[in-house]
């Protein structure tokens, strides 16, 4: 890490002392609006300085483990856990350096959004369903590692298990940054449990990560221009879920876009529901028309858009997923579906600020 860039991590460890005397100060706390702004500036900059703190520790590391293995006379047992130290540290070193120069990056005003993810199943029938509940599972794993909160608002599940459609609301710091990279197509390649004759099937997802609008920025809806239907909830197999019309489905006319939601026996919970997908998903068209107007960057999001393949999973009759945007890889297919994201994230964020891989990005001047 250049020198340049540690020093700009050094003036924020001082701006972290200047906040802490300020929120110290018990009359800050009468000007509302500053004791606030003042606050989450003291959430940012603590993390980031937290951030830096763990990189210059893991360096030390490093340098102890080096001089070990340095030392002339070094018992076998000892040379070994020193050498694994220093693979542990180096590679918790490069992911650091990575994220500390990614945090320093221009940042999007939606990344710190709460956000729906909102799964699909496509081409493979039951297969596809199947599939769809292992990207839910994979997703809500991730998010129980980054310690986000998640709640189910919408799920259709299908006869064989797995889901039709199911939409979450995932809630933390940073939660739209993140997940947006993952809207698009997901193919898995493997014998589906279905599958008698041991044959390898191919089938589809698509994902949709939405941003959730502020209150303060309220998404205007027309009710003239909105078709709302109410219909009996219904689970797999076509057994009711109630007797009554709780369901809710609204249509909005002049995009066609419609959103659905049974998961609540209470229709009124369900019109919530639906209320707050339909506004994120018009504010997320009007992200990209003024994207679009500003000349902001928005190559990345037209490719993955909704449909397009970005990740394929092949579980037979070999083992890799693939990241079909950046290139990376991962030959324990398991661990990925088990929520290990982190690496493809990494590099589109990567790609999306710099348009070069993780392993290219320079040291921030």
């Amino acid at each position: 890490m250049k020198a340049s860039l540690r020093q700009q991590f050094e003036r924020l460890a001082l701006r972290l002392h200047e906040l802490d005397a300020t929120l110290a100060d018990g009359s800050v706390a009468a000007d509302m609006k500053r004791f606030r702004d003042l606050t989450c500036e003291h959430a940012e900059v603590s993390g980031l300085v937290e951030r830096f703190r763990r990189f210059e520790q893991r360096e030390r590391d490093l340098a102890s483990a080096q001089q070990m293995l340095d030392a002339a006379h070094v018992e076998a047992d000892i040379a070994e856990m020193a050498e694994e130290e220093v693979r542990a540290a180096g590679a918790d070193i490069e992911a650091l350096c990575f994220e500390l120069q990614t945090a320093l990056l221009p940042r999007d005003q939606d990344d710190e959004r709460n956000a729906f993810v909102e799964i699909r199943a496509g081409t493979g029938g039951d297969e596809s369903a199947l599939f769809a509940g292992d990207l839910a599972r994979m997703y809500l794993r991730h998010c129980e590692r980054r310690r986000w909160q998640t709640e189910v608002m919408s799920e259709s599940l299908s006869d064989l298990g797995g889901y039709k459609e199911v939409v979450f609301r995932v809630s933390g710091d940073g939660v739209y940054g993140r997940l947006k990279f993952e809207s698009g197509g997901h193919r898995v390649q493997r014998v589906p449990v279905t599958e008698t004759q041991g044959r390898i099937h191919t089938s589809a997802c698509t994902v949709a990560v939405l941003p959730e609008p502020d209150a303060a920025e309220e998404v205007k809806l027309n009710p003239a221009e909105l078709r709302i239907d109410t219909f009996r909830a219904s689970g797999a197999g076509g057994q009711h879920v109630n007797k009554t019309e709780s369901a809710v489905r609204i249509t909005h006319i002049p995009t066609g876009i419609a959103v659905a939601s049974q998961s609540e026996r209470s229709q009124h919970q369900n019109r919530a529901i639906c209320w707050d997908m339909l506004k994120s998903k018009l504010y997320e068209i009007e992200l990209e028309k003024k994207k679009a107007e500003t000349g902001a960057f928005v190559g990345e999001k037209s490719e993955i858009g909704w449909g397009h393949q970005i990740r394929s999973y092949v579980l037979q009759p070999y083992q890799l997923v693939k990241d079909l945007r950046t290139g990376v890889e991962s030959r324990t297919p398991q661990d990925v579906l088990d929520g290990d994201l982190d690496p493809f994230m990494a590099a589109a964020l990567a790609q999306e600020v710099g348009g070069k891989p993780k392993e290219k990005i320079e040291d921030l001047e």
